[in-house]
């Protein structure tokens, strides 16, 4: 029986040391995934530089926009402030501390700053993503900012001319000959943001989903399965946003969320992972 010798210290130091390095770099449990944009793999502190430096730039756009709003405060002040006066009876409303009105100004300037700022904060978003993508996913760059954009921006619009004069009238119309309807500015421009906001948000519904079917966490036909459920979540959350029991003003904000949660379905059929794809990616 022939005895096989143990490789000697000598010879393990002449085994060469310039080896090919693979791809993916030395993993203790294995082969690197192949499917693994090898520009996406960053450590948890890149991470959090990464996601420092989008707060930071989203932060200054806020700002940026904050000042262009107030060098026009007049103009948007009026805008806003006849939409508050709509259904108030004598078109007036009161303030009763000393600063509400000039904080009034403040936040209507915060508001319009956060609509100027949108398709930045979008973008920063995006960059933020972007490095766990493929090289062909991230050329959908600009129809991600586009249409996040369009959707905040519509949102906004939907509740300033529709949802909110809905909500307005529901309470305006209980005054009687017994009581007169004096409201404060402040519960007011208070009830016009979060509509605005919670709205403007909700109709990042469909963008939301592509996101989540391209990584391959939810499928079209997952979407579908458990659309009913989908639907009762989405009433549940319009009567957490909307201030009244109105049933109203509930399916006016339910109504285009289940639109959406539907375009959203569509998205995830056209442009989410499937097991074919996945496999191509993982050849090449």
């Amino acid at each position: 029986m022939a005895l096989v010798p143990f490789p000697s210290q000598s010879s393990r130091d002449e085994e060469p040391d310039d080896l090919p390095a693979q791809a993916g770099g030395f993993s203790p449990f294995g082969e690197p995934d192949p499917s693994e944009p090898p520009e996406g793999r960053m450590t948890f502190l890149e991470h959090l530089d990464e996601l420092r430096k989008r707060i930071t730039h989203a932060v200054g756009a806020l700002l940026a926009g904050f000042i262009i709003a107030f060098a026009f405060i007049n103009r948007v002040f009026d805008f806003v402030y006849q939409r508050l006066i709509a259904t108030v009876p004598g078109g007036k409303l009161i303030y009763t501390e000393a600063p509400e009105m000039f904080m009034l100004w403040i936040k209507i300037a915060a508001l319009t700053g956060v609509l100027i700022a949108s398709p930045y904060i979008m973008l920063q978003v995006w960059f933020f993503i972007a490095p766990g993508l493929y090289a062909k996913e991230k050329k959908l760059a600009i129809p991600f900012v586009l249409s996040s954009s369009s959707l905040f921006l519509g949102g906004a619009a939907f509740s300033h001319y529709f949802v909110f004069p809905a909500a307005w009238n529901f309470f305006a119309g209980f005054s009687n000959s017994y009581v007169e309807f004096l409201p404060r500015v402040g519960p007011v421009f208070g009830m016009y943001v979060k509509l605005m906001l919670g709205i403007g948000l909700t109709f990042q519904l469909p963008v939301l989903i592509f996101v989540l079917a391209r990584l391959g966490i939810v499928t079209s036909s997952f979407l579908l399965r458990n659309f009913k459920y989908a639907v009762l979540l989405i009433f549940i959350f319009a009567a957490v946003i909307t201030p009244d029991a109105n049933p109203v003003t509930q399916i006016m904000v339910a109504g285009p969320m289940v639109v959406l949660y539907l375009f959203g379905v569509a998205a995830a059929w056209l442009f989410g992972k499937s097991k074919k794809s996945d496999q191509d990616e993982e050849k090449l």
